[in-house]
């Protein structure tokens, strides 16, 4: 077992804590990026690549026919082996937007075609449950039991926010564990139940899920209403009958008080490597484990870890994922060391043996050439050169570095302001910022200080602003002095405009009828009088 790291190449502020790996058609997908994608990949989901110590992304496509996947924190993820004709595929559910709410969607990821330069191109579909749907929330699992020659997902545990009429702006934000329901549905008619069962009598969420054809075992988790992490193991046995299915329980004496770790599965047999998570709030789990499921049960064995270096044995959190055979891709925050500029270290730890890994690098070496994107020439975009060539000869012909996601590309949200440090106790952070007032999105709320000629922004939430307040200062007329510079009490009106007065002018009408008027002398005008006197 091997640790080395790991240089993102303009890549780094794609992955967070949260987001998924996922293997479709020997390429390493990264679902779950921060933020909302981006022009440079409108789909959210990139080809992962390692080569010499590198790691790159590649935008990946979808067909035109698939439904938006957006880019989900903690959903339940569960891998579809290819049968009976079925491809290779993802089941995805819940999961926490960008804008920090709650899915309850159910996706099916697989992959749609590959094109003649042998880029992957994936599909999503969107499948709707009736019946006793499972409701929005992240930190669960999501596993898949045969009995009887039928297929069904169970689906458990996780985390949501109060019901919307607890909800207020004080428990905004609130979560709680889930009830401790078994949820059992297909996708064939969507058709979806929830069970209770009395050995499963506490929520759980962050646990950790192992399936074998009618057995499900659910290992450690983290419970909110204990704060703690007991030693928990369970065996969920699912018999689907013709009708309704049966479903049993059992609790197991050879649990481990682990959460958020990592499950490598080691090849087509039901072996799994145990990596990463957490004993308590404050320390990690720093040993390995093996876990095999045969037909006598579940076994749990000790692995030799990596050779731990000081940096991620010091650090407070880590997070990361399977990268394919052998491999996982482990993230570290780099403690706010002002030297870097990147958030987190990337480090990669392989599985193989001595003798294994030297082989295994060789062919490797080999795939990863006909996947690399920045040493291929590219293609010029003409029809003309498809004619009579295969596919296979053509892997990654024309594919060049407008491939490789580069964030430099992306517009530089810095230059607004949002992510500054407005004042010496500023308590946002770009990467732990969560909305604190409902009109936020994915930026927080800033209110202008009028101090000086040029002023300054700041974040409402450091000024301790309540939300009418803050409605009402962005509606108004006042001038605002932050904290810093006097506060609340020393508001100023601004001065009223000056509105001048229009001067209004009679508008003359042009060729406007009057009556003729008659000449007359004096001697006239007194004849006229007395003659009509």
């Amino acid at each position: 077992m091997t640790l080395q790291s790991l240089t993102p190449v303009n890549c780094a502020s794609l992955l967070q804590p949260g987001c998924s790996l996922l293997q479709l058609d020997g390429e390493v997908l990264l679902f779950g990026q921060k933020g909302w994608p981006k022009r440079s990949c409108p789909t959210g989901v990139f080809g992962v690549q390692f080569k010499q110590g590198d790691m790159k992304l590649r935008a990946i496509s979808f067909s035109n026919d698939s439904f938006y996947l957006p880019p989900l924190r903690c959903p339940a993820v569960c891998r579809l082996d290819p049968y009976d004709g079925f491809p290779e595929s993802y089941v995805i559910h819940g999961g926490r937007t960008p804008n920090n709410e709650i899915s309850s969607s159910l996706y099916v990821l697989t992959m749609d075609s590959r094109g003649c330069n042998r880029k992957l191109t994936l599909c999503c579909k969107e499948k709707e449950l009736v019946g006793e749907v499972p409701g929005p929330r992240y930190g669960h699992t999501l596993s898949t039991v045969q009995s009887h020659g039928k297929t069904a997902y169970v689906l458990f545990g996780g985390r949501t926010y109060l019901p919307t009429g607890e909800r207020t702006t004080e428990t905004w934000n609130t979560v709680f564990d889930c009830p401790p329901q078994v949820f059992l549905f297909d996708l064939e008619f969507g058709c979806s139940s929830a069970h209770i069962l009395p050995e499963l009598s506490h929520g759980q969420s962050f646990h950790l899920a192992f399936a074998r054809a009618d057995c499900v075992y659910f290992l450690g988790g983290h419970s909110l209403s204990s704060d703690s992490r007991p030693p928990r193991l369970f065996c969920l046995h699912v018999e689907l009958l013709q009708g309704s299915p049966l479903i049993s329980c059992e609790s197991l004496n050879t649990g481990m008080s682990i959460s958020s770790a990592i499950i490598h599965r080691t090849g087509p047999t039901h072996r799994y490597i145990i990596l990463g998570g957490y004993k308590l709030d404050s320390q990690k789990r720093l040993e390995c484990s093996t876990v095999t499921l045969d037909e006598k049960g579940i076994h749990i064995d000790h692995l030799e870890p990596p050779p731990w270096i000081p940096d991620i044995i010091h650090s407070r959190t880590w997070f990361g994922g399977s990268a394919g055979e052998g491999s996982i891709l482990l993230g570290v925050p780099t403690e706010g060391r002002s030297s870097q500029t990147d958030m987190h270290y990337f480090y990669q730890v392989s599985f193989q043996k001595e003798g294994e890994n030297k082989e295994a690098d060789g062919s490797q070496g080999c795939i990863q050439e006909s996947k690399d994107y920045d040493n291929s020439t590219p293609l010029e975009d003409s029809e003309e050169l498809y004619f009579g060539r295969e596919p296979h000869e053509m892997e990654d012909s024309n594919a060049g570095e407008e491939d490789t996601y580069n964030e430099e590309d992306e517009e530089d949200e810095s230059q607004t302001s949002y992510w500054t440090k407005c004042c010496l106790g500023c308590q946002v952070d770009p990467n732990t910022w969560q909305p604190y007032y409902s009109s936020e999105l994915l930026r927080p709320a800033m209110i202008f200080c009028s101090r000086g000629e040029e002023g300054h922004w700041v974040h409402a939430q450091c000024m301790e602003l309540s939300e009418n307040l803050l409605v009402k200062l962005s509606q108004g007329n006042k001038k605002y002095f932050c904290l810093n510079h006097g506060g609340l009490p020393y508001q100023e009106m601004t001065p009223p405009r000056q509105v001048m007065s229009l001067k209004r002018t009679t508008m003359k009408v042009r060729h406007r009828k009057t009556l003729p008027t008659i000449k007359m002398s004096p001697a006239k005008k007194h004849f006229f009088r007395r003659l009509f006197d």
